[in-house]
């Protein structure tokens, strides 16, 4: 390894200069690491030092920095050393390849970006849950739901179970004037949640939540936890369409970019028969 790797201890790197994170312009380009003819310079490598490191800990990331852009250039050296004249035809192909396919893909995505219409009107959403609602069984529990989570002391207790037991328009909305003296709440049960969420913020049980109930109160330790159950879907049950919208949403953004794609090549493919650029012999 001595024979091939040269790795220069030079004091620049142990010292407060290195070590700082501010970057400054570098004098004399002198290599900190070098393998036959290829250098590592300071600059190559002091955005890789985190912020405000420890120079004990510097010092370690230092080292394994450089024994690790050493290791891979030691290994391209090889590699170039054994490499076939079958190897580099290979390699020269995959390059080649790789960098058409960069190139396809990046005009593709230019020209989508310039010609996408990402408007999608409710009605397209809607028709499309209608003919494809099957396929959107659920994998999870959802629950239209109302919950609340406060502590145990708070001063006005009992009026808080009682708007939340009303559930009117005008007592949630009282309740949201509150919600700075309690711990959690959701108090829109007009939308779909999972089952996993509520569990997460108030202490009933799984079997508790999937049964649909006006109300629902119980204490412990950590405060007072009051749910009310509207509507329960379990798992398998289609999903319903306000819960699935942003999903169909990029499913239709999704065909739409697919259709573009295979319009904008039976496009060039035209243009290139007729102007004789493109021809079957």
């Amino acid at each position: 390894m001595k024979k091939y790797l040269v790795i220069l201890v030079v004091f620049l790197w142990a010292s407060c200069e290195f070590l700082g994170i501010e970057k400054k312009e570098v004098s004399t380009r002198k290599p900190i690491a070098s393998v036959y003819n290829q250098n590592l310079y300071k600059e190559d490598i002091v955005d890789l030092l985190p912020k405000n490191i420890d120079r004990k800990d510097s010092l370690v990331l230092v080292r394994s920095i450089i024994n690790s852009w050493a290791t891979k250039q030691l290994l391209s050296r090889k590699a170039e050393e054994n490499n076939t004249q079958s190897d580099n035809s290979e390699i020269t192909k995959l390059v080649r390849d790789y960098r058409q396919a960069l190139l396809i893909n990046g005009y593709k995505e230019r020209l989508i970006k310039q010609q996408l219409d990402t408007l999608v009107e409710e009605k397209e959403i809607s028709d499309y849950y209608n003919a494809n609602s099957k396929n959107f069984k659920l994998n999870e529990e959802l629950l239209e739901v109302r919950y609340l989570h406060f502590a145990e002391d708070l001063l006005d207790k009992k009026e808080v179970v009682k708007l939340f037991r009303s559930g009117s328009l005008e007592d949630l909305e009282e309740l949201e004037m509150k919600q700075l003296s309690f711990k959690s709440m959701l108090l829109n049960d007009s939308t779909w949640t999972p089952l996993e969420n509520v569990l997460l913020k108030t202490s009933f049980s799984r079997e508790n939540l999937l049964k649909k109930t006006k109300f629902l109160q119980k204490e412990d330790s950590l405060g007072v936890y009051l749910v009310a159950i509207k509507d329960v879907l379990k798992r398998n049950d289609i999903a319903p369409m306000s819960y699935v919208k942003p999903t169909i949403k990029q499913m239709i953004l999704h065909q739409r970019k697919l259709q573009l794609i295979r319009d904008i090549e039976k496009i060039i493919v035209k243009d290139a028969i007729q102007n004789k650029s493109f021809k079957i012999h």
